[in-house]
């Protein structure tokens, strides 16, 4: 019987499998990299032990230290979480070696799945249709789809779409999976432009229905359901018929996913990959099922004999991963500090958050910070539940995809339930943020003028924005917008109803709204029914020693520099690419805005770059 239990993983999923440990009385160890160390699931554990470093591959990817946090702290099993060590047979043997309790399927298992180029090659011996990669592509064969054959999450895939970038994109695929996984090894197979992602979830090889995660960006997930919506009958008796074939051809234990395209224009779907472990997106699974699908896992490490058996699935849950990222830079990861995280729990919105107000958001792992589900008798019903608690959530410091969320869960297309891996494609990023930020940039001007006011230490009895000769308006200049009035009852045609230091109420057009504000330095949030609006204030005076020359290419984010194409003096044009910078597991390519000459190069392959940091300098051609 399990009695103190180890998670060799971070933030969210660590959280989540200490709350099934605590309910059922097992004592918990988190182990946890400097960058790290105040993360919650640190304090919720029992014990924490400290793994110097923060890149996972000298902290979460080495299975020396992490048998040797187990052995220190006293930990009889270790649970993988996702990610990581989590399909690493090596690892499970390890574990299982060091005498300790393996949560997870067999080793063998691990490693008959954990290729999934062999992994198709069993697939089609157990009579599960998988996709035929050609050996030798032509045009006939375009789109195809580069794969990483050792993990998943998007990385180390690509889609190409013509034959002369086939060769690139296959380099670019084999250094994102070797720095994901420890195993560049990537694969080829046809692309299906507008399928379905649907999976199944299987325990031991008892079937506990399916889950849709169609919606995705950079071929990660976004969105996730449960059951999957529109599926015909037949095609989803296959499903599960076909999942249950691959958990019994590799003698499968404990949880696991079996994983399919499915394409709705003919009714056939195809294997993808298993993922040997717990998904991300497990919770959908569990509500409507209701469930714990980390207790049985538990169960299956501890028996000898493990049955189990589901039921129909009960009302729907929808599942959105919240990141850390920038749906309008095309997902540029975000860091910093969240200096409000606050999610509204309610009745049927369940939240798996890996962060706090106040924690710091790093380069060194995946963007995301949450992932918020919603459950309800109908499919609609979810949907719109979820929207607005995402919409009512206060989440300050970083830029998030939240707007993006609450537009997809409310767009015609998604309630109708026409998903697809496409659905992100030409779709409008901005959709959901308020229309325009005037009266939450005029009820910020007045926010802003009441906290001087209560700084002020003479002539406090003095009116807010009062001049005693009326020469110019006041004025708030914010980069995103700029407010100008002559006193604080009305501006620009907002009635200030009732205003302080933290929250102002305006009459527009006869319509009240109530605005929160919060400033942090330079950074002014604000939020209300209309949504959440983020304005930076702009500084009477600028240093010049802060401005940079024309043409400087700036880091986008804090990362590494991967490699550098281009030395100064070299001409270069428009879109050219100029280094790459790794950031979140993820590689980020810097191009030349324009064509023209690189008079400077000012960092080298490894070097450890800050946000908005100089990484070269182009001269536009005349």
């Amino acid at each position: 019987m399990i009695k103190r239990l180890l998670v060799a993983n971070r933030a969210e999923i660590a959280s989540r499998v200490f709350r099934t440990c605590h309910a059922l009385g097992i004592e918990t160890v988190a182990i946890h990299s400097d960058a790290d160390a105040d993360l919650p699931y640190v304090r919720e554990a029992d014990t924490a032990v400290r793994l110097p470093g923060n890149a996972p591959g000298e902290t979460y990817l080495r299975i020396d230290l992490v048998l040797d946090a187990a052995r220190r702290a006293g930990a009889d099993a270790v649970h993988p979480g996702y990610g990581f060590l989590s399909e690493n047979a090596d690892f499970a043997r390890a574990v299982v070696d060091a005498g300790l309790t393996w949560v997870g399927p067999t080793p063998e298992s691990i490693e008959a799945m954990g290729s999934k180029i062999r992994a198709k090659e069993i697939m089609k011996a157990a009579g599960v249709p998988v996709l035929e990669a050609p050996a030798e592509p032509t045009e006939a064969d375009l789109p195809l789809l580069v794969k990483a054959s050792a993990g998943g999450g998007g990385r180390g895939m690509r889609v190409v779409r013509r034959l002369e970038d086939l060769a690139g994109e296959i380099a670019k695929a084999e250094a994102e999976a070797l720095s994901a996984f420890g195993d560049g090894t990537v694969f080829v197979e046809p692309y299906v432009e507008r399928g379905r992602h649907v999976e199944v979830q299987v325990v031991g090889t008892s079937v506990f229905g399916e889950r849709d995660c169609s919606i995705q960006r950079r071929h990660q997930k976004v969105v996730e359901e449960a059951p999957a919506p529109d599926l015909p009958d037949e095609v989803r008796t296959g499903l599960h018929e076909a999942a249950r074939k691959a958990a019994e051809a590799v003698g499968y234990r404990g949880a696991g996913t079996v994983e399919f395209l499915y394409d709705p224009s003919a009714e056939r779907f195809f294997f993808l990959e298993m993922n040997t472990r717990l998904q991300v997106e497990h919770p959908v699974t569990e509500l409507v099922h209701d469930t714990d699908l980390v207790e049985l896992q538990l169960i299956a490490a501890e028996a000898d004999a493990f049955g189990v058996r589901a039921g129909a699935p009960q009302g729907h849950a929808i599942e959105v991963r919240l990141y850390a990222e920038d749906p309008a830079a095309d997902y540029q990861p975000q860091s910093g500090t969240l200096t409000t995280f606050e999610i509204p729990l309610e009745d049927g919105i369940r939240v798996d958050a890996g962060f706090e107000s106040g924690s710091e958001v790093s380069t060194h792992y995946d963007a995301m910070l949450a992932k918020v589900i919603a459950y309800a008798p109908t499919r609609h019903a979810a949907a719109r539940k979820l929207a607005g608690v995402l919409s009512r959530a206060r989440i300050h410091g970083v830029v998030t995809n939240r707007d993006q969320l609450v537009a997809i869960l409310r767009d015609p297309r998604f309630i109708a339930g026409d998903v697809s891996t496409d659905f992100l494609e030409g779709f409008e990023t901005g959709a959901g943020a308020p229309s325009s930020t005037t009266g939450a940039a005029v009820a910020a001007a007045i926010a802003l003028a009441e906290q001087a006011k209560e700084r002020r230490t003479v002539q406090r009895g003095i009116p807010v924005a009062w001049r005693n000769v009326v020469s110019q308006p006041q004025r708030t200049v914010f980069e995103e917008a700029e407010v100008e009035w002559l006193g604080a009852y009305a501006v620009d045609g907002h009635e200030v109803v009732a205003a302080g230091p933290a929250e102002v109420t305006l009459e527009t057009d006869g319509v009240r709204t109530t605005y929160s504000i919060t400033v942090n330095g330079a950074d002014v949030d604000v939020d209300s029914s209309r949504g959440h609006v983020h304005l930076t204030r702009v500084p009477r005076f600028v240093d010049p020693a802060d401005q940079v020359a024309s043409g400087s290419l700036l880091a986008p984010m804090p990362g590494t520099v991967v490699s550098v194409a281009v030395e100064a003096g070299q001409r270069v044009g428009a879109g050219q690419q100029v280094l790459v910078l790794e950031a979140m597991k993820m590689q980020h390519t810097v191009s030349a805005p324009y064509a023209g000459t690189v008079t400077e190069i000012d960092v080298k392959p490894g070097a450890q770059v800050a946000a908005g940091e100089v990484l070269a300098v182009v001269e536009e051609q005349e």
